[in-house]
């Protein structure tokens, strides 16, 4: 995979996320595989709704859909989270380093105003 198609991916599953209703849809198929209306039953909004959060999850990769005759099976692929993790941790990382930097030059400072 590309760095692009890895960012794309990134982004993909970030938006992924930020709704509460794809969450909450997430949790659900993490306890096992589930119908489209299933997943519609909790919220009051349109099937229609629904399925276009579901296109979202799909497009993101953490969820996979099989069709078994007229019924569409939903299931939780965790991977593309696995990648958000270590994005946060590359950046927590960059964040720690700065912070240490700040720190480091604020105790300098301290020491020579001190003297």
């Amino acid at each position: 995979m590309t760095h692009a198609q890895s960012a794309k991916t990134l982004d993909h599953t970030l938006v992924a996320l930020a709704d509460p209703k794809r969450r909450a849809m997430l949790r659900r198929l993490a306890q096992g595989e589930a119908r489209v209306t299933e997943l519609a039953a909790p919220f009051d909004v349109s099937l229609n709704a629904v399925s276009k959060h579901i296109k979202l999850l799909e497009r993101a990769g953490l969820v996979q859909r099989r069709r078994v005759g007229r019924e569409h099976l939903l299931r939780f692929r965790p991977k593309p989270l696995s990648r958000v993790q270590q994005w946060i941790t590359r950046q927590e990382a960059c964040w720690q380093s700065s912070l240490e930097a700040i720190d480091e030059m604020l105790h300098k400072e301290d020491t020579s105003a001190s003297t």
